[in-house]
This record gives C-alpha cells, structure tokens and sequence, in this order.
C-alpha cells in the first residue's frame, strides 16, 4: 500500500466521521487529507505532506466551512407553531364583527373573537384573513376577490 491511499483511507475515515458530528469541522480535515494526498503523489516528503495536509485543512476551515454553514442555515424554514401558525389563513366569519366591538370567525375548527383591521363591519360568512395574532383576539382583514 502506498502512503497516497493512506492519506485517501484518512480523509475518507473523516467524511464517515463527518456524518456523526455538526459543524463541518472534521469535513475540512478530510479536504486537508486529501491535499496531502495529492503532495504524495507530486513525490513530496512526509514532513512537507503534513505540512500541506495542515495548510490546506486550516484553508478550508476558514474559507470553505462559513459557505457550507451559510447554505445550510439558508435552506432552513422556519416552521410556525400554535397561533403564530393561523397569521396568513383564511377563517369564515360566525358573527358579525362589528367596529370597535369585534365579532368570531371560525378556523379549523375552533371558534375565535376577532376584530377588523381596517375597523369595518364585516358580515357573517364572509371569508377573511387572519393579519395577526394578540392572545385569543384575532385582527383579520376582508378578502377582496
């Protein structure tokens, strides 16, 4: 075995090791892994190998690693959650909602006091949609279609 497929058997023992850790830390090791591979395979000697292998690990943690988390955290959505969750939907009218009283509208099933947004009375069975959330109030606006 030569010393280029110890150094290719390390950065692959890296990227295994890699799937188990956050970060893409140890992922930049096995880049550095592989430049010291390829300075064997340029005939170099060990000592400018180890040396390639830390230089090109410390690049790639500096360079390559703020790239690879940006992305990550890019393609993150964030999910909403309880009440956050209603901001956007639709809900059907169930009384009345009067100006500066407030009425219920009805959404997945549970029955909510609601106020207008633009302080207009809206009729009952009217489609709306929910603009935002204040505890158990919800502030909706009338869908024009």
């Amino acid at each position: 075995m030569e010393v280029w497929h110890i150094w290719i058997i390390v950065a692959l023992l890296f990227f295994i090791l890699e799937i188990f850790t956050p970060g893409f830390a140890v992922a930049c090791l096995s880049i550095g892994a592989i430049g010291g591979a390829i300075a064997t395979l340029v005939g170099w000697e060990f000592k400018f190998q180890l040396l390639v292998f830390a230089i090109t690990s410390i690049v790639a943690l500096v360079s390559v690693r703020p790239l690879v988390i940006k992305f990550l955290k890019s393609k993150k959505k964030e999910t909403l959650t309880n009440t956050d969750a209603l901001i956007g939907r639709e809900a059907i009218v169930t009384e009345t909602i009067q100006p500066h009283v407030g009425g219920r509208v009805k959404i997945d099933g549970d029955d909510w006091k609601a106020v207008c947004s633009n302080a207009a009375s809206v009729d009952c069975g009217t489609i709306v949609r929910i603009t935002k959330v204040d505890s158990v109030i919800l502030t909706v606006e009338t869908i024009n279609e």
